[in-house]
């Protein structure tokens, strides 16, 4: 097996690419100059890019280096990019990674357009400054958000370090209590997973909302999944809608904790690259090891609930190992999705970077490497994995808390749980979602 294949397969690891070019139809560049950035950009891309056999013949060398990043990808590529890590400014920006918060302008059926804030971030600048999941923003810096300025505001918003947001409640079918908020740019501290039980008619159900999957979360996943085995929890609610990615290795580690019936042995993954890359299979031990903070399998095991089936909550946010997490169960558990389509981003890679010391290259490249399956050879959802059971959150306002009983799509899977009807005190809103901050556009 060649070292290609024996890299770690998660979603951010450094690799030490040599700045070599052995195709002799590519002219040589002075060391240092733009173009010859270019050439060990597309050095890399045809090693490792999943649509290499796709890139243009003869690139213009020329061209400034993130313009010509772009002219290699591919049409079907939502999700590579690349940086500078000598230019911050050159990074991706979103309104969540800066000021802590997203939000979604939907359009009701009366034809009012509401400005929903859907996700607050804890100790980011937008939790310290007081906004709240729930609250509706009337206007940002002055300007009143509408269908057609949304997403003109947003990318304004991502060029400024101070936003000034008025924001008030739902009540009773109009905004209330109105107030302004200053939230400065700034860092969001790592967020925390949110985890509740919930008891009704002598059956438990446990509830866990995860934001993220960072390497190094094994341990607090173990002892999530000790207080729900203590607690004799027989069903299982994962709350997703948020959740980029992260890790494959702390995916495959919440995998383990939940079904009956899997060993160390059994399959968890399989991805497949471009020629040089082939296809690699692994299992749930391999892929957890790799990370090399993990608890092991073995250990993991002892607190897995062993469950038939397990529901799972999603949004257009839900992403890359959170996809990863509904499409490698199936295999092993009955899945039951609810809420809205994912993102779609059925792939994976890591980061190419230049590890020579001193380094001469700062650019950094984030390539879609791999397309990834599920052990029944299951995959290709690049247009979102489709929930059984269709449900906007929006449906019903405010917005209620995550982990609140009441809140629309934990309700909806206690409504299945405990196979009751919605108890609903008014019926659910058609909305049409008409922008959202933290979806790509």
């Amino acid at each position: 097996m060649n070292n290609f294949l024996t890299i770690p397969f998660v979603i951010i690891f450094t690799f030490l690419i040599a700045c070599t070019n052995n195709d002799e139809s590519v002219p040589v560049f002075p060391e240092g100059s733009t173009e010859s950035v270019n050439v060990w950009v597309q050095d890399s891309m045809k090693r490792y890019y999943y649509w290499a056999d796709q890139m243009p013949a003869k690139p213009d060398y020329r061209l400034p280096v993130k313009d010509f990043f772009k002219s290699l990808l591919s049409p079907q590529d939502r999700f590579s990019f690349i940086v500078n890590t000598a230019d911050a400014s050159s990074y991706p920006r979103s309104i969540r990674n800066m000021y802590g918060f997203d939000y979604t302008v939907i359009q009701q059926s009366n034809g009012n357009v509401i400005t929903v804030v859907k996700l607050v971030l804890k100790n980011s600048p937008a939790f310290n400054a007081g906004l709240e999941r729930g609250m509706i923003i009337t206007k940002i810096n002055g300007t009143s958000v509408t269908a057609a300025n949304a997403e003109a505001m947003a990318s304004s918003m991502k060029e400024l370090t101070i936003l000034n947001l008025t924001v008030g409640s739902w009540k009773n079918g109009s905004v209330a209590d109105e107030k302004e908020i200053k939230i400065y740019y700034g860092f969001s501290m790592e967020q925390p997973l949110l985890s509740k039980i919930f008891d009704k008619n002598g059956k438990k159900t446990g509830y866990l909302y995860i934001y993220d999957f960072p390497d190094g979360m094994t341990s607090t996943l173990y002892q999530k999944f000790a207080e729900f085995k203590g607690a004799g929890v027989q069903e299982l609610i994962l709350d997703l809608r948020y959740n980029y990615g992260g890790s494959v290795s702390s995916a495959a580690a919440l995998c383990s904790l939940i079904p009956s019936g899997i060993t160390s042995a059994s399959p968890f993954i399989i991805f497949k690259g471009n020629k040089n890359g082939g296809e690699v299979k692994r299992t749930f031990a391999q892929q957890i090891a790799y990370d090399p903070k993990a608890l092991d399998f073995t250990t993991l095991r002892a607190n897995a609930l062993g469950l038939g089936k397990v529901y799972i909550l999603t949004s257009n946010s839900t992403a890359s190992a959170a996809e990863i997490i509904i499409n490698n169960l199936k295999p092993y558990i009955q899945v039951i999705q609810i809420g809205d389509v994912t993102l779609g981003k059925d792939m994976a890679g890591f980061t190419v970077e230049d590890k020579r010391k001193p380094r001469k290259i700062s650019w950094q490249i984030h390539p879609v490497i791999y397309k990834v399956f599920n052990a029944g050879g299951a995959g290709e959802y690049h247009d979102g994995i489709s929930p059984q059971i269709a449900v906007s959150e929006y449906s019903y306002l405010p917005l209620l808390p995550l982990g609140d009983p009441g809140e629309t799509l934990i309700s909806t899977a206690l409504d299945n749980v405990y196979l009751r009807s919605a108890n609903k005190a008014a019926s659910p809103q058609k909305v049409k979602i008409l922008y959202q901050s933290d979806i790509l556009q």
